[in-house]
Parts: structure tokens; sequence; C-alpha cells
């Protein structure tokens, strides 16, 4: 499938709910979204149709997101469907890693191609902060969990925020000593407006990927070690916009994510789809078409063609575009 600017769109990012066993403050407020009803919520039946005829398309690459992912009952079943579909070739999953001990071995079994966790710090007091429930030590031991259920990359997403003040050098640290792939990722602000949620938090507490990556360097070089070097033998796999640094003799590498200061419009190849079925054609973009009435009420081509729409929508870049009516969480991130 190609849009209307000529970029090929083989990625799909299906949420598969808005909930979430934690409330992080740039995601959702404290109490919660509005949950969606179970009839505003696709089926599992209902999305893997989707996913039979966006295949048929073109799509050939699904991410699982939430909410969290992990809390939908069925997601293992899910995943062994999609990928038994003829033209899906891989799937992978975005968590905040608290529910993998119990499952990773399960997802594993059933087909999931790769796993990235979300985690914003490492300090016990900050991540209470920012989730406000949860403990570090959960998302550590999903992180090993995957690890140990074998999944190759393991991608670890932190989101930087100036007001946190987190301790970059350490998270990117983790990459040395095991195989693990530290991202750091623009905070962008998506919500209603900023500070939506009484975090206060917008457009100022956007940290550039270049001056996350200099205050590691910074840090190196009081340290005495070696700075940050393209990454060579241990590039992972994916089908995002990472740019990937490693540290001398590392066995992972530090990747940076900029969809503010350095946007990658021109290379986006995904589309969107929202728990409650509606199709976006860019995150930063109010602009959605129902594909659960198609699915609901119509026929396989009515399906492809809210696609076909959504392909004409996509628009050339975000405009560096700051809010939008709908919170990360019903977004699907």
């Amino acid at each position: 499938m190609k849009d209307s600017h000529g970029r090929v769109i083989d990625y799909l990012r299906i949420s598969l709910t808005d909930r979430c066993n934690l409330r992080c403050r740039y995601c959702m407020p404290e109490e919660g979204v509005s949950a969606l009803s179970h009839e505003d919520i696709l089926s599992l039946e209902e999305i893997e149709r989707i996913i039979r005829v966006a295949a048929g398309m073109g799509i050939s690459r699904l991410r699982l997101t939430g909410g969290e992912p992990l809390v939908r009952k069925g997601i293992a079943g899910l995943i062994k469907e999609a990928m038994r579909t003829p033209g899906i070739e891989s799937v992978a999953l975005t968590t905040n890693g608290i529910l993998l001990p119990k499952m990773a071995a399960e997802l594993k079994e059933a087909g999931l191609s790769r796993v990235n966790i979300s985690l914003d710090t490492l300090d016990e007091e900050q991540f209470h902060y920012i989730t406000r429930r949860g403990h570090v030590a959960d998302v550590m031991a999903g992180i090993d969990a995957a690890l140990e259920a074998g999944f190759n990359p393991v991608k670890i997403n932190a989101v930087v925020v100036r007001s946190l003040n987190q301790d970059l050098y350490e998270f990117a640290r983790m990459s040395v000593d095991r195989p693990l792939h530290m991202r750091f990722i623009e905070y962008m602000p998506v919500g209603e407006s900023a500070g939506y949620d009484g975090t206060g938090w917008g457009p100022q507490d956007v940290v550039s990927c270049d001056e996350v990556m200099e205050t590691i360097n910074a840090r190196c070089r009081e340290e005495g070690i070696p700075e940050l070097k393209p990454a060579s033998k241990h590039t992972p796999t994916g089908w995002g916009p990472a740019r990937y640094y490693e540290f001398e003799g590392a066995k992972g590498t530090v990747g940076f994510i900029s969809p503010l200061s350095r946007h990658f419009c021109s290379e986006c190849n995904r589309l969107r789809m929202t728990a409650d079925g509606k199709i976006r054609p860019c995150l930063f973009s109010d602009e959605e078409l129902d594909v659960r009435a198609a699915v609901r009420e119509g026929t396989d081509e009515d399906i492809r063609n809210v696609f076909l729409a959504a392909l004409g929508m996509k628009p050339d870049e975000h405009h560096d575009k700051i809010g939008t009516e709908r919170k990360m969480s019903q977004i699907g991130g």
C-alpha cells in the first residue's frame, strides 16, 4: 500500500484496550479514562478479521499496544492467529512489563516476535511519581522474563521529560552487560492540552535527542570511558526510526527516537487502530475513520475502503502539532 505522498505503508499498530495497570502521568489521569464498554471495544474475532483484510492489502507487520495490552484476555490466541495469517511476517508488543513474568513464555510460544518495555526511570520514588503505582522491580522482573523467554531484541523505551531530571547515563549503561536496546524518546505533548493530567508538562519539557546524547557523553567524559559511537555489530532489527549507538564492548545499543526535533514523517510506514475501531492516519492528527462499523455491518471490501481512505488522509508531516483530543492511552501510542 502507498499513501498519497508515495510512502509504503506496511505497519499497523493495534490498540487492544484503553485500560492499564499503571497511571503514567503523560498517558492518563490518576482515576483513569472513562473505560470503553464491552460493545464499544473491538472483539478479538473482529481484530483478526481486520488483520486478514489489512494483510491482503500489504500490511505485513503488527504491533500490539494499549493502554497495557497484556491486561486484554486472549492476547496469546490473537498473536497465534495473526502469525497464521498469510502476509503477516511478525507481531511485536509494547508493554510496561509488569505481567511479563507470568506471560512471557506463553507469548513466545504463541509466536510473538519481539517486545518493547516502557520504563522511564530507575529511581523508585520517581517511578511511583510517574506511574502513581507499581515498582521499578516489577518492570525489571519483566525485562528478565523477556530475556529468559528468548525474545530478541528486547528494547527498553524511556520518555525523556526535562522536569523529571532522569539519570540518562545509568539508563544508557543498561545496554552494556546484557543484550538490551535502550531507546530514549522525546516527550510528545499528546492529549487535550499540555498538562491535562495535572503534570504541568508541556513543550518546555521536550528534551531533544541531541541533548540527551550529549548529556550521556558528558558523563562518559567525567567517568573516563569512551563516548557513544554509531552502532555496528548489535543494531536491533525493527521497523521504527531510531538511530542507534553503542558503548565500546557493549552487548546492546542505545537508540534515539526524535519525533519532534528530527521528525521522520517522510519515512512514516504506519497506520494506527484504536481499541474502539478507529483508524488513525497520524498520531498527531485527530482525523479518524470508523472501521468498527465496517467490520460489524459491512463486507471485507468495506473494510478495505476504510484503509484506502486512511491512506488518502495521511498528512505529509505532523507540522509540529501539539495536543490532540484523545489521550495517549486512548490512541494506542
